[in-house]
């Protein structure tokens, strides 16, 4: 095997993978990158058995082929490389010899046979999404997925087609950790497969990389289901992460009812609040404290082992006094990813649930539990 790339072109394609190369693993060849050599092509996959990519590049190929190597050392080898074109060859025992200008490495590398299987991938399967309204769902959704292994139903983003009165798609992203639930909604104009209409959940790992893909540029990109994996196709690179097997719990139900007291507040002016009040805060006492009346809001924070803080606020509220204790980091989440200039929060007591939306906006609902006053 041989081949002639370009060093920002490799460089990006080893870029791309590092995100999913197991760093500790009991399979060698997981911590390495399969490179193909075919007709002006070079493909390079990466997987972990979850989450795996294939993607192809330009490439001025003498000799087809394929090898493993380590995607760490390589790509490190491939930075540091001075900024001409790479001779790329395979030898005897799967060795490799990588050079560029002066300068040349010898690395070890593994045969290509034990490299797991990367499925192929039907395009006609596929319908397309807009890049946009994917990365906005993901980052409304994506601070809420649950971090606890156990709760491994929790361990990623319920995704679902819901068919609404007009005939439309609407696509609806739920993520949630047992303290907070976060809804995302939007528009889709595509054909759903009947997967989207029953509802996945896409792991945590595979929806980070996805945030990547969706972060390069605009557009549209393909997605779609194959056997019990998701596909998403952008340009000349396929992901694919295995669903998470389990049932999500039924979100609607935790969504509260009855939250008739609604304080409106400004975003920037809250956030900045939170975050001063949150300095005081620490693994031990980590609540803020609202205590909301007609007209204002009063920001407080106390932790005996450092000293205490207030702020007030003005605000749009006419109802009866209410005082409700958070976790500050939950209400700084909600408030980084919403959009609007106002926030409206709504609450029925100190110890229900408590609902944060965006003014006037249909696409983003966030649920978060107080914590005990």
């Amino acid at each position: 095997m041989e081949f002639k790339i370009d060093k920002e072109q490799f460089m990006k394609a080893l870029q791309k993978i590092q995100g999913i190369i197991e760093k500790r693993t009991s399979m060698p060849i997981l911590s390495n990158v399969l490179l193909e050599a075919q007709e002006g092509s070079l493909f390079v996959t990466a997987t972990d058995l979850e989450v795996g990519m294939k993607s192809s590049y330009a490439a001025d190929v003498t000799v087809p082929g394929k090898i493993t190597v380590s995607a760490k050392k390589l790509y490190e080898i491939v930075k540091e490389l001075p900024n001409q074109p790479i001779l790329f060859l395979s030898k005897d025992n799967d060795w490799v010899e990588i050079k560029c200008g002066k300068v040349q490495f010898n690395i070890v590398g593994l045969s290509s046979d034990e490299f797991p299987y990367f499925p192929e991938v039907k395009e006609e399967n596929l319908f397309e999404i807009e890049t946009s309204l994917l990365r906005g769902m993901i980052e409304r959704t994506s601070y809420a997925i649950c971090t606890d292994e156990t709760k491994y139903n929790l361990n990623g983003i319920f995704i679902k087609v819901e068919v609404n009165s007009d005939g439309t798609n609407g696509l609806r992203m739920v993520s949630t950790d047992g303290h907070r639930l976060s809804i995302a909604s939007g528009q889709l104009k595509g054909n759903p497969g009947p997967e989207l209409l029953k509802g996945v959940i896409l792991p945590k790992k595979g929806i980070y990389e996805m945030k990547k893909v969706t972060d390069e540029e605009g557009g549209t990109l393909m997605f779609g289901f194959l056997d019990n994996s998701a596909v998403l196709k952008k340009g000349d690179s396929y992901m694919v992460m295995r669903l998470v097997d389990g049932e999500f719990p039924d979100y609607n139900r935790v969504i509260p009812t009855g939250n008739t007291r609604i304080v409106t507040v400004n975003k920037e002016d809250f956030s900045h609040s939170v975050r001063r009040m949150a300095i005081l805060s620490s693994e031990k006492f980590k609540g803020i404290m609202l205590e909301i009346v007609s007209g204002g809001i009063k920001i407080s924070s106390s932790n005996p082992e450092l000293g205490d803080a207030m702020e007030e606020l003005d605000v749009d509220y006419t109802g009866e006094p209410i005082a409700v204790r958070f976790n500050a980091r939950y209400l700084l989440d909600v408030l980084s990813v919403a959009e609007t200039e106002k926030i409206e929060m709504k609450f029925k007591d100190e110890l229900s649930p408590s609902i944060l939306v965006p003014e006037n906006s249909d696409t983003f609902l966030a649920v978060i539990m107080p914590m005990r006053l």
